[in-house]
């Protein structure tokens, strides 16, 4: 058996992007069709140590996805589902399989994969679970880890392990972190293993469910209610998205009906599921009457009507990747964070964050995201490499105050290649060097994901 290792330039510079404006383009593109490809390449990689990074459908936004030099491994073509037992409340899928296809497949049987990261149409179960996505759902779900059950993972050596997540309630073997390897691999970010199946866990689909966008005269009010909702007794939301004045804009611009809330300088989107509760629509407004929401709120009722409050959500992502590609000639891009503090302490995070990109002169970024989780998003355009290199030093000196707050320097996108020069301000040593010790037991050459997180 051979796998081809395509060297033609057309090819490999359609893998040479993604999501995060970066433009790497990798030596050879390989494009496997069975497992046994991945390990026999994997097998020659290690013995001539050249660098493999594993890629799925490269939505990445912080360059984890792509190379500068090495071998692009695209794991697209292994997107069969290798089992589905509605009794167990599994599936088992290869890794390449897009991740919307899946939830729509197990959705037609009564169940839901609860992840919902917004690219779910354009991304793949194995790049979900190799940067641990989570998305608005989040709230009550949480992120992608929970809800893998095994893995199976092809070693650096070729080697093939399968991993399943222990069962136990109490266990006493070892240190904690070595209980369940299962976890090595989520978030890993191809580091240290390439995901070749998943067994993912379902629950019941929840049923019908209610999403109300309020308009808010201001942020204070707005992330006000953010709290009271994620505390109230009377309501319960499964998302709690956070759009600023800039955000809205652009959500408000995509909205099939003009005109909405013009005088609005920030939007909430709530959703609530199950719904068994008739009254759930009149508490929610009256919770949202309390901090002065805006009367022209937006109710989005059936799939069809969710399906396009998520289209409003999406278009912020869209528009700013689009603006930030308009300067990539020049050495700009789009440049977005993910950070995230403690959520009462959302409001002064996003007031400090303001006032360091003010003080250093560049444009504010939009702001959108999971507020219920304190977990914004800042998305920057940089018009050309000086402006790129001020807001960088811009969110230098944010994260410094969300750490001083409590908090991470990302909590969903994962490190990748742009973020990795931040890992340092919140991992000790002693962290550091325990993750290299892991990645250097199951990758000693090094040939994995080369300059992802490490």
């Amino acid at each position: 058996m051979s796998i081809e290792l395509n060297i033609d330039r057309e090819i490999r510079e359609a893998y040479s992007s993604d999501a995060s404006g970066v433009i790497m383009l990798p030596d050879a593109v390989a494009r496997p069709d069975s497992p046994e490809e991945v390990v026999e390449l994997l097998k020659q990689a290690t013995l001539e140590q050249t660098g493999i990074t594993p890629a799925g459908a490269q939505t990445s936004t912080t360059a984890s996805s792509i190379t500068d030099g090495g071998i692009l491994l695209s794991l697209r073509r292994l997107a069969r589902i290798v089992d589905f037992d509605k009794a167990q409340m599994m599936m088992r899928v290869e890794a390449g399989a897009l991740l919307g296809d899946v939830k729509r497949l197990v959705a037609a049987e009564g169940m839901l994969f609860p992840p919902d990261p917004t690219s779910e149409n354009e991304s793949t179960v194995g790049g979900a679970i190799a940067c641990n996505a989570s998305g608005a759902r989040s709230l009550r779900y949480g992120a992608t880890r929970p809800h893998i059950r095994a893995l199976k993972v092809a070693l650096a050596s070729g080697e093939i392990i399968e991993l399943r997540r222990s069962n136990l309630e109490k266990n006493t073997v070892g240190y904690a972190f070595a209980h369940d390897p299962v976890d090595w691999f989520i978030g890993s970010e191809g580091t240290l293993g390439v995901i070749l199946e998943a067994e993912l866990g379902l629950i019941p689909d929840p049923g019908q469910a209610l999403g109300i966008a309020f308009p808010f005269a201001s942020e204070e009010m707005a992330l006000g209610f953010v709290v009271e909702a994620r505390e109230s007794q009377s309501v319960s939301a499964r998302c709690l998205e956070y759009f600023d004045g800039l955000a809205f804009e652009i959500a408000r611009s995509a909205d099939e009906r003009p005109g909405w809330a013009p005088d609005a300088q920030a939007m909430v989107y709530v959703e609530e599921e199950g719904l068994e509760d008739a009254d759930t629509f009149e508490k929610w407004m009256e919770l949202a009457e309390r901090f002065k929401a805006d009367s022209d709120v937006r109710v989005f009722e059936g799939d069809s009507q969710l399906r396009q409050a998520r289209r409003l959500r999406h278009a912020v992502p869209a528009t700013m990747n689009e603006r930030g590609a308009m300067y990539r000639r020049t050495g700009g891009r789009k440049v977005s964070t993910d950070w995230a503090v403690p959520y009462r302490r959302l409001g002064e995070a996003l007031t400090v964050a303001r006032q360091i990109a003010a003080g250093s002169g560049v444009g504010q970024a939009v702001i959108y995201g999971h507020a219920g989780n304190g977990h914004p998003h800042q998305n920057y355009v940089a018009r050309d490499a000086s402006e790129l290199a001020v807001i960088e030093r811009v969110i230098e000196k944010t994260l410094k105050a969300i750490l001083a707050m409590g908090g991470t320097v990302a909590a969903e996108h994962g490190i990748g290649k742009l973020k990795r020069k931040w890992v340092g301000l919140q991992m000790s040593a002693i962290q550091i060097g325990a993750m290299r010790a892991i990645k250097h037991e199951l990758d000693p050459y090094n040939v994995l994901a080369r300059g992802n997180m490490l």
